[in-house]
């Protein structure tokens, strides 16, 4: 029997991201429930095995489910990997999510979190190995909710240990790093070859997540 882990992915198209130009909460939800959820639910599927592999523990998919919502639609939206069954937003963890000018594929660890701080003490030790094992075209964030970030090739020793201190002083401070494809970018259109290369960047900041403990 053909499984949801099986069948190819096909990958986004600009019809996904524009869902994000919906007005009004209540249709870009239906929108976004019929034609972007169905893939976030396909990808979660589909990398939580690899990424128990990769990680030496279990895994498990969470798709954002913007229920909280009343009034604002949402601006994006994701699936989030993380070692607890639960939730993710407490935990290190990975995504893979869309906002309508990008796909992102990073490793997060946002302000719920209560390894922050160790996080940070093991980066601010390990500060040139990360210097050295992130790629320059990979992006920081310190705010999930804002779309982009600064690439590390841009960012001087100095711009990281701030970003990693605000993570032990202030309780809103997060940090994200990983790839941002453009939506126009024609690797989209090819959905093996994104898993390809959302499998690669997890294994690339791999590190950074085993720095969370």
């Amino acid at each position: 029997m053909t499984t949801i882990n099986t069948i190819p992915f096909e990958g986004f198209t600009q019809t996904d991201f524009d869902v994000f130009a919906i007005p009004g909460l209540e249709p870009r939800m239906s929108a976004l429930i019929d034609n972007v959820r169905p893939k976030l639910h396909q990808l979660g599927e589909r990398m939580a095995p690899t990424l128990s592999v990769l990680c030496g523990e279990e895994m498990y998919p969470h798709v954002a489910k913007h229920a909280r919502r009343t009034i604002n639609p949402p601006n994006d939206t994701w699936v989030a990997f993380a070692n607890n069954k639960r939730g993710y937003k407490a935990h290190p963890h990975f995504q893979i999510g869309l906002f309508e000018s990008h796909l992102f594929i990073q490793f997060a660890i946002i302000y719920e979190s209560n390894n922050k701080s160790v996080f940070a003490d093991h980066a601010l030790s390990r500060l040139n190995e990360i210097r050295r094992l992130v790629p320059a075209h990979y992006v920081w964030s310190s705010d999930h909710m804002v779309p982009g970030g600064t690439p590390h090739g841009e960012m001087k020793s100095d711009d990281l240990k701030g970003l990693l201190n605000r993570l032990k002083t202030v309780k809103a401070s997060e940090a994200l790093c990983g790839l941002i494809v453009d939506r126009h970018d024609p690797l989209l259109l090819d959905g093996e070859k994104l898993v390809s290369t959302i499998e690669e960047t997890f294994s690339t900041v791999l590190p950074l997540y085993r720095m969370a403990f």
